[in-house]
């Protein structure tokens, strides 16, 4: 795990297929100030990162966007989160993710809702996206939000484009979200949440 500094235990766990959603990953981290948690190719957690995930004042969840949802890993630690929902040590924690796929659409939405969801199970508090879309004629594919997401942010990259070549935009885009997830966990944490 990669350690980040921050006023608040924020933890970034995700799985990664070819590196595209671990330089999403990592903007998000770079945002938020937090630690990150990589899910193996068999899907696996290390022993450390559910101690740091436990300790944790948000968590960010993510994963590319595979035939319509999660990864088959991700979803192997949605389920290893049973123990944490039956002792409901999640409780109350502050939630976001994050996707990517190949397609403009590509079905990212039902990855974020299924991440929703599993917050919800663990009876978090999820944090959506302040950042209107870029939707006018005038957009570019670098500006911030350009999929018009508020859930959560998406990414999109093409089938054949390395993890260096992803646009600046939805890079910036997460580290934008990331440094909200933590603000408002920060607010939850001293007490004083407000709206901006």
């Amino acid at each position: 795990m990669k350690q980040h500094t921050s006023p608040v235990k924020t933890v970034v766990v995700y799985h990664s297929g070819y590196g595209h959603t671990e330089r999403m990953a990592t903007a998000i981290a770079e945002g938020a100030g937090a630690v990150l948690a990589a899910i193996d190719s068999d899907g696996n957690l290390a022993e450390d990162a559910w101690e740091t995930l436990d300790g944790a004042d948000a968590i960010l969840f993510g994963s590319p966007t595979y035939m319509g949802g999660p990864s088959w890993q991700f979803k192997k630690f949605a389920d290893a989160t049973s123990k944490a929902w039956f002792e409901g040590g999640w409780q109350n924690k502050i939630f976001g993710g994050f996707t990517n796929s190949a397609s403009i659409n590509g079905d990212k939405l039902n990855t974020l809702e299924y991440f929703f969801l599993l917050a919800g199970q663990h009876g978090g508090i999820w944090i959506s996206m302040d950042i209107k879309p870029a939707n006018v004629k005038a957009s570019m594919r670098d500006d911030l939000n350009r999929m018009g997401s508020y859930i959560a942010p998406m990414a999109q990259t093409p089938a054949d484009a390395s993890p260096e070549e992803m646009l600046p935009g939805d890079l910036e885009t997460a580290r934008r979200y990331g440094a909200r997830v933590a603000m408002i966990a920060g607010q939850f944490r001293s007490g004083r949440f407000q709206s901006s």
